[in-house]
């Protein structure tokens, strides 16, 4: 709530509330290149010094305000304040303040960047990364995880992460079978109608081979230390969320190759299996297309654009050579685009040089071979784009600092009235409202929303208890946090405004989720 322009003066008397506005929300992403569509990607700014007194009111340049955070009156030594008042603040006289503009109702936090995934399939894998959740909500006191989303029918937990099918695996299962059992028909006709069963259980058996490439992703995420949300079956191949980014070059570079590499392993030992069996009998032609298929899936993982594996070696190998992993993103999305248009040109020439010579079939062949491509590089070019985009979410995400964007709050009793608590934030030069025990322990903070729905002429008859929303765990958020963990701590508990402490456990002031999300989006302007 913008209560004072800037300027830390109340507004006109005449100026009406304004309607309440939504929860702020900040484009979650997955960072260098999250949320590829590919077959196999995967995917604090320096705090001020610790226990720091109530800010003075020092201009800051990041985020064009003054510094008021910290809920101590002392004198500060330093300060920072974030753009907008978080409390409607009254003149020092005993006249009452006028009613202040702009109530801010309560806003989902902002949300963390999603990391890119590891994704492989028929077409195009895909690696995407869910925004890490466990950030700390506190001294001693992370807040809980998000639920476990859905995404389909939960199969089981290999290594603790859970494996959903999705409902579009279910239509390319039928796709796949009536392919396949066309396919059969022409090579074992005395099948029959029976075609159709073995069909089923190649499109079983092959996305279990994709089910054996994701898990090679998790595997070495976990083995990095790096979260895995879920893996994923869908329409495309699957999906393996990792919550967080390989540290370095090395490690980006292991986790994407294990995918294709698991691929042609599997490719070999059905071509093994394959060489002792007749090759015109059900054993033989199944070992046969699922040599081929997870041959297939290997390759055009490793073509070297985002958002397939061969993408995320490629920015490795430039992120080790440049010592910026910007610029490894930059190079394999611009590969990954130029991929894209290739597979749209040269998929269908291609497959109609290596056709049948039917003459009857050239016509349907060609269409579908065009609709294929465009779905395949409409994945690869939407999924190099996202790249580009959460790469850049990254790169000025430790701009956001939860000392810098804190206001300086004054801690008041719980029978105290608004009018009293206002006059007192107003003369000490603080924007926010910390409802404190006899002990001067946080028990709850006042709503900024709640403040300007009360009428002036109420206000020495309602006691800020009555506007306050009680304090829990995921309300508390260390000083410390910056970046990618503070959005992280934020979206696992969504709340307007939240009690920003000390590792000491000391008050610090109050964060608004309508501050850091206008500071997200200063900084998503500024040019990289």
């Amino acid at each position: 709530m913008d209560v004072s322009g800037g300027s830390g003066q109340p507004r006109s008397g005449n100026d009406e509330p304004a309607e309440p506005r939504a929860h702020p929300t900040v484009p979650a992403a997955d960072p260098t290149g999250s949320a590829e569509r590919g077959p196999g990607e995967t995917s604090g700014q320096t705090p001020d010094e610790p226990g720091r007194a109530a800010p003075t009111g020092k201009p800051d340049p990041d985020t064009g305000g003054e510094g008021d955070t910290g809920a101590r009156p002392k004198p500060p030594s330093d300060s920072r304040r974030a753009p907008d008042s978080s409390v409607p603040t009254e003149p020092s006289d005993t006249s009452e303040p006028s009613a202040p503009q702009g109530p801010a109702e309560p806003r989902e936090p902002a949300a963390g960047p999603r990391h890119a995934a590891h994704h492989t399939g028929t077409d195009a894998p895909r690696h995407r990364t869910e925004a890490h959740t466990d950030g700390t909500g506190g001294p001693g006191r992370p807040p809980q995880r998000r639920p476990e989303p859905g995404g389909g029918l939960l199969m089981g937990r290999p290594f603790g992460v859970p494996v959903y099918v999705a409902p579009s695996w279910f239509l390319v299962a039928v796709l796949i079978t009536w392919v396949f059992g066309g396919q059969l028909d022409r090579v074992l006709p005395e099948l029959g109608a029976a075609r159709y069963l073995v069909s089923l259980f190649f499109a079983i058996a092959f996305y279990a081979s994709v089910l054996v490439h994701e898990l090679a992703h998790t595997v070495a995420a976990l083995r990095f230390k790096l979260p895995v949300r879920r893996i994923q079956l869908q329409f495309f191949g699957g999906v393996s969320e990792i919550e967080k980014e390989a540290e370095t070059p090395g490690r980006e570079f292991v986790l994407a190759f294990v995918g294709p590499l698991l691929s042609l392993v599997l490719s070999g030992v059905f071509y093994a299996a394959l060489l002792p069996v007749e090759p015109d009998s059900v054993p033989g032609v199944l070992l046969a297309g699922l040599m081929v298929s997870n041959l297939i899936v290997a390759a055009f993982n490793l073509l070297p654009g985002l958002p397939l594996d061969g993408g995320r070696m490629l920015r490795a190998v430039v992120w080790k050579l440049t010592g910026k992993p910007m610029s490894g993103t930059i190079a394999a999305a611009w590969v990954g685009r130029a991929l894209a248009i290739a597979v749209l040109i040269g998929l269908p020439l291609l497959t109609q040089s290596l056709g049948s010579d039917a003459a009857d079939d050239v016509g349907m062949d060609t269409v579908m071979d065009a609709l294929l491509a465009a779905i395949l590089a409409a994945i690869i070019w939407t999924g190099a784009g996202n790249s580009l985009r959460m790469a850049r979410l990254r790169e000025h995400l430790p701009e956001l600092r939860a000392r810098a964007l804190t206001r300086r709050a004054v801690p008041v009793q719980a029978d105290t009235p608004l009018s009293e608590a206002l006059r007192r934030a107003n003369a000490s030069g603080a924007r926010a409202l910390v409802v404190v025990d006899a002990d001067g322990t946080p028990a709850s903070l006042v709503r900024e929303a709640a403040i300007v729905g009360v009428p002036e002429h109420r206000r020495p008859w309602v006691p800020v208890s009555t506007l306050a929303q009680d304090l829990t765990d995921g309300m508390r958020v260390s000083a410390e946090l910056s970046g990618e963990e503070l959005l992280d701590a934020l979206r696992a508990n969504p709340a307007t405004e939240y009690l920003v402490v000390e590792e000491t456990g000391e008050i610090y002031g109050v964060l608004s989720a309508a501050d850091v999300e206008r500071a997200f989006v200063k900084a998503m302007a500024r040019p990289s």
